[in-house]
């Protein structure tokens, strides 16, 4: 699914290129083909056909087939098997990341990588709990509900790759801070069963715990607000850089010209002062959970 993408500020070859089109006529990862020429030559230098290797990992032929020709994207299990059996002396392992940042989406690469490098992430959703907070249920009914539909393999691997991002929170070198301003009408979206969100109110609640994450509910009661113009996240990265993300229909734009920056800072710090702080906030979601 290829979207516009205004990300003009992202340093060069940041973005990710499609190499070759699958038998479906799907362009695939660049990271997807070159790790899957890797695992060849190690198989191949370990005397073992793909059916030998595939025995010895406890992956079907068609799997480790998928995966050298590029097609499939390797999971972390496979990659683990795969250097343990063949040696790799972590040439694969430190492929992974790369491998799952591909299976997001492809507008939302760059934005990805600049994540992944940022010492701060600041961010105003005002639809849904953001990605870095769902839960897998609450992801996989997301992208289930896509249109025009999703195939099943599409889903699978967005909602790994989501899910993959959450290891940003627990990241110590360097660590990572977090703030995250949430509508009260986005945490009470029913998406999925009451089980679904119970799990994701109870995850939110848990997440806000962690020493490096504020979260703050917007109230409904507020009305009129500073954040209303939409969706947006504020990153820093280590050399102090600040870079704004925003987002709407799978349309990306990413901006670093300072005076733009700066007045989204200034219009996010407005929003914190009127969003709830953590305490309240906790208890909201505590309570809202407890209704479910």
């Amino acid at each position: 699914m290829t979207r516009a993408n205004e990300t003009e500020c992202a340093p060069p070859g940041l973005r990710e290129r499609g190499v070759g089109n699958g038998t479906d006529g799907k362009e695939r990862p660049a990271a997807w083909s070159a790790y899957g020429k890797l695992v060849r030559l190690f198989r191949e230098r370990a005397g073992l056909t793909q059916q030998g290797l595939a025995d010895v990992i406890g992956y079907s032929l068609e799997q480790v087939a998928s995966v050298e020709q590029g097609r499939r994207p390797a999971k972390a299990a496979f990659t683990e098997a795969a250097e343990r059996v063949l040696d790799a002396g972590g040439a694969l392992r430190v492929l992974q990341e790369d491998v799952d940042r591909a299976k997001l989406p492809e507008f939302f690469r760059d934005f990805a990588l600049l994540e992944a490098e940022a010492v701060s992430r600041f961010s105003y959703d005002p639809m849904l709990v953001p990605g870095l907070l769902q839960t897998e249920a609450y992801a996989q009914t997301l992208l289930e509900a896509h249109f025009p539909p999703l195939d099943d393999e599409t889903i699978e691997q967005r909602v790994a790759a989501r899910m993959s991002r959450h290891a940003l929170l627990a990241r110590k070198y360097p660590p990572m801070v977090f703030v995250f301003v949430v509508e009260e009408s986005a945490i009470r979206r029913g998406v999925g069963s009451s089980l679904v969100m119970r799990d994701q109110l109870n995850h939110l609640h848990q997440c806000s715990r962690m020493r490096n994450v504020e979260l703050q509910i917007m109230p409904t009661e507020r009305g009129a607000h500073s954040g209303l113009n939409g969706p947006m996240v504020l990153l820093e990265s280590t050399d102090r850089k600040q870079h704004v993300y925003v987002e709407a229909q799978d349309i990306v734009s990413v901006r670093s010209d300072r005076r733009e920056v700066s007045e989204f800072w200034m219009r996010y710090g407005m929003l914190r002062t009127q969003a709830l702080n953590t305490e309240d906030s906790s208890r909201l979601i505590q309570h809202m959970a407890g209704e479910l």
